[in-house]
């Protein structure tokens, strides 16, 4: 008899036990102003769009059971899960819990849909682990036709959106084609939500446009000279570095040579505090051997192959600005014809291994230096003349600050995999620029800083710089 009376105390204190290590299911909706199920899509094994089920669950170690695509990430105290269309329920597993069966019609959620994005939200009980806060973030914005992206993640609204988000520091941007972009960070506490109004700066478009533009003269104007050469740069480390110059209707420019070699891209140690969450996750990325421009793309050499200067502020040696994507493009095609070479914008992965000085890179901050003064003209008024700061390891210039510059590469979030000469995403809507600018603090401009622009837009802080 006493056996059985402690065999059923121990029964019911193990009952206990795992009814008190149920997870709770707070909500399932479905989250309309969040477009990541399309702008970051996954096919199932039939190669057919899937839903994603965002899952917050303030815990790592979750797995999933059903249908689910892949493995899940954890992002942020979010689980991204994608899963194809049609599904009806899914089971998380945890082995702190007992499993949780989600069964989507409690929730008015017949089955899932293909590009559509879902929010699961899931409550552990008291003595779990630790649960992460959330609070609320509203963005009013204008015009409404902008995209919104926080902490890299896209949200698609008419004007506003809110998003649920750990208790912290967030990074947003809110780009329209035809504005000027706005960037800034906002920090959630658990005092209440947070609101943010942007109204964006229209951009007014140059008179005449780059399909306008006077054609250049041909190639028999054009000298191409190649050499090994020292540059004019003190720096030893500089010194034999293969320089390609080539002439253009009387404008000389230098390509400088980067070997190839393997690099960590996105938010590295010497980033510290200031690495931004669409810099990671850091990854490894190896590329192999290309050139680069030794300055930006100055106004003087746009004007010997275009037949004008489009930038706000003039001189032949100052950066060339006030110049799209598209722009760019058509200066290339147009450079590549007088040359018979093959120009091209650097891809973002190119762009920063040459920022970071490439294979004789020293781990700086910024482009060649830790103190953002040596090398970068950031904080000021207007544009600067290039060359007239200090070169990195690989003696390019100005790859901090003075203009932002253009990418080949559409928009994406980063993953953990390695890459070998990423070109980043098929398709997007926003195009990728670096190294901040001479209106930006020093924070914008650090070697792994990114930010985005639509491919249309112009402005008299964003340049280019060739590579081949």
């Amino acid at each position: 008899m006493k056996r059985k009376s402690i065999f059923l105390i121990l029964s019911l204190l193990l009952s206990l036990i795992v009814s008190a290590q149920k997870l709770t299911i707070e909500s399932m909706t479905v989250a309309g102003n969040d477009i990541s199920a399309s702008q970051y899509r996954v096919n199932d094994l039939n190669g057919q769009p899937c839903a994603l089920v965002k899952v917050q669950l303030a815990t790592r170690g979750a797995k999933f059971a059903g249908s689910v695509i892949g493995t899940p990430e954890f992002k942020n105290g979010v689980y991204w899960v994608y899963m194809p269309a049609g599904v009806k329920e899914l089971e998380v597993q945890h082995n702190s819990f007992v499993p949780c069966h989600v069964t989507f019609s409690d929730y008015g959620i017949q089955s899932l849909q293909s590009l559509t994005t879902y929010v699961l939200t899931l409550l552990m009980p008291q003595g779990g682990a630790a649960p992460v806060q959330m609070q609320k973030l509203v963005i009013n914005y204008a015009p409404a036709t902008a995209t919104v992206l926080i902490d890299s993640k896209f949200y698609k609204g008419s004007g506003r959106v809110e998003a649920m988000l750990p208790v912290g520091s967030h990074d947003y941007i809110i780009a329209a084609d035809g504005y000027a972009t706005a960037e800034g960070s906002v920090k959630l506490t658990t005092d209440g939500s947070r609101t943010i109004n942007e109204t964006l700066t229209a951009i007014v478009a140059t008179q005449q446009t780059v399909a306008q533009q006077i054609s250049v003269q041909q190639s028999n104007n054009v000298q191409l000279n190649t050499a090994t050469q020292s540059t004019s740069s003190s720096s030893s480390s500089v010194s034999g570095a293969a320089v390609e110059t080539i002439t253009v209707n009387g404008v000389s420019f230098n390509m400088v040579r980067v070997d190839g070699g393997t690099f960590t891209m996105g938010a590295t140690s010497e980033q510290g505090s200031d690495a931004k969450d669409k810099e990671k996750p850091a990854h490894q990325v190896t590329l192999s051997t290309y050139s680069i421009g030794e300055t930006e793309v100055t106004q003087a050499l746009w004007k010997a192959v275009m037949g004008n200067k489009p930038s706000k502020f003039k001189g032949d040696n100052l950066p060339v600005e006030q110049v799209s994507w598209d722009d760019c493009q058509t200066f290339i095609s147009k450079l590549n014809t007088a040359t018979g070479k093959r120009f091209r914008l650097p891809t973002e992965a190119e762009w920063e291994y040459a920022a970071r000085g490439g294979s004789k890179s020293r781990g700086y901050k910024y482009s060649g230096s830790n103190t953002i003064d040596d090398v970068a003209w950031s904080g000021f008024n207007r544009t600067h003349n290039v060359k007239t700061k200090q070169p990195n390891e690989l003696g390019l210039y100005d790859m901090s600050g003075n203009v932002y510059e253009w990418c080949q590469d559409w928009y994406g979030s980063y993953s953990s995999g390695s890459k070998t000469n990423p070109t980043g995403p098929s398709s997007g809507s926003y195009r990728v620029i670096r190294g901040g600018s001479w209106n930006h603090y020093p924070i914008i401009c650090r070697s792994s800083y990114r930010s985005i622009n639509a491919p249309s837009n112009r402005s008299s802080d964003l340049g280019l710089r060739l590579a081949f």
